[in-house]
């Protein structure tokens, strides 16, 4: 008897007839034998719902009455899935992430998991029971409620299955794997079979929308694997493992796209030890993301410049955490910003050892009239800047280019 963690997202929530669809399957694995423990996220758009409200009461709402806000979308499905499993005859029982001993860290509506403590957890699964645990969510040290921040479902179920030591953690969601590209935008994309830690991280953290990335930093540190599949189907889905050296054979896994980025270019600065590291950090501890970052010095006047991008919602805090830091620092300094901007990433692990990666990429964009902005590459990623305009067309060449639509890819 294997346990199973299945973690189901807001669509797959998101009406009655859903949830009957979740518990029906939860109901399939529980019949074939198997333990099953569900994650389960706040119905579709009962999130938004919920700060659309707050935003009507409130400009700037306490991000603690947030988190206590935020929460009772989770309560509300985890409830509905229980009530489901019941009347279906299932001993089930819901928790939530206080419950479920998941001990969190960090500022209110961005939470870091601490630790776990799946006491609880075990006692009602020793009693035979299923478990329906709500997602996004756990408790500060002085007992606050605290949320994981978008996409924190993901988070839960692997830290779920990591400390109940699981033998399978299925992501259940609209889509039924991870693809090479967006099919929405790339007709041709197709679906893996399986993918590595660090592939998945860096698709995630480049704008795929199917798993959040500290959720795949989690599961590669505590060794979980884990597969993304389709919830409304029984079709294989794609699993995410430690790298092997099959997948060197690939030379590109995929392609992802992050629309809505801005860029932020700092002139002026004296070329003094430290500079650099005042500025990064008043954008750190406003919790302010970058992405690519790009140094360099002008040989005409010896001053410092400093680029790097970050989603265009965080523009005005950048800006605003970076005035009085560069009033003491660099008077002279100027702030230019940028917008339109789109992210395009080509990742695999195969990069390592194959040449002219860079080359034969920058060939398809410029063969295709696509324009280049900044360029950020590492051992398995190669990333630039595109026109957001022209970002799809940008992701169609690229992924012709590397014959992804091909199975030897």
């Amino acid at each position: 008897m294997a346990l199973i963690v299945q973690k189901y997202g807001g669509t797959s929530v998101g009406s009655i007839d859903r949830i009957r669809n979740v518990a029906a399957r939860m109901i399939r694995t529980r019949d074939e034998g198997h333990q099953v423990v569900a994650v389960v996220s706040a119905m579709s758009g009962v999130t938004d719902g919920l700060i659309k409200m707050a935003r009507e009461i409130s400009s700037n709402p306490s991000e603690r009455e947030l988190d206590v806000l935020l929460a009772t979308g989770e309560q509300q499905s985890i409830a509905l899935v229980t009530m489901a499993l019941q009347e279906l005859g299932v001993d089930a029982v819901s928790i939530t992430g206080r419950q479920a001993g998941i001990h969190t860290t960090g500022s209110h509506t961005r939470g870091r998991i601490l630790n776990m403590n799946p006491a609880l957890m075990h006692q009602f699964l020793n009693a035979g029971k299923t478990l329906v645990v709500a997602g996004f969510q756990g408790v500060t040290p002085d007992g606050m409620i605290h949320t994981l921040g978008r996409g924190g479902s993901d988070l839960t179920a692997i830290a779920v299955a990591a400390s109940l030591k699981a033998d399978v953690c299925q992501i259940l969601t609209d889509v039924d794997g991870v693809y090479t590209c967006d099919p929405r935008i790339v007709k041709n994309a197709r679906k893996l079979p399986e993918i590595s830690y660090d592939e998945m991280l860096e698709m995630a953290s480049s704008g795929s929308k199917v798993m959040q990335s500290r959720s795949v930093e989690f599961a590669k540190k505590f060794g979980v694997v884990f597969e993304v599949r389709s919830s409304l189907n029984d079709n294989p889905g794609t699993l995410v493992l430690e790298e092997h050296p099959h997948m060197e054979n690939a030379v590109i896994r995929g392609v992802s796209i992050e629309r809505s980025q801005a860029r932020v270019t700092i002139t002026g600065i004296p070329d003094t030890p430290g500079m650099s590291g005042r500025i990064l950090g008043a954008l750190a501890e406003a919790e302010i993301n970058l992405d690519m970052i790009i140094s360099n010095i002008a040989q005409h006047d010896g001053f410092a410049r400093h680029s790097f991008t970050m989603p265009s919602c965080d523009l005005g805090k950048a800006q605003a955490a970076l005035k009085p830091v560069l009033a003491s620092l660099a008077p002279d300094a100027k702030i230019e910003t940028e917008g339109g901007i789109a992210k395009l990433s080509a990742v695999g692990t195969g990069m390592r050892s194959h040449s002219g990666v860079a080359a034969i990429m920058f060939q398809a964009l410029g063969a295709a009239g696509i324009n280049i902005g900044m360029i950020s590459t590492s051992e398995i990623k190669i990333a630039v800047t595109v026109d957001e305009t022209q970002i799809e067309d940008a992701a169609r060449a690229v992924h012709d280019a590397f014959g992804l639509d091909k199975m030897s890819a």
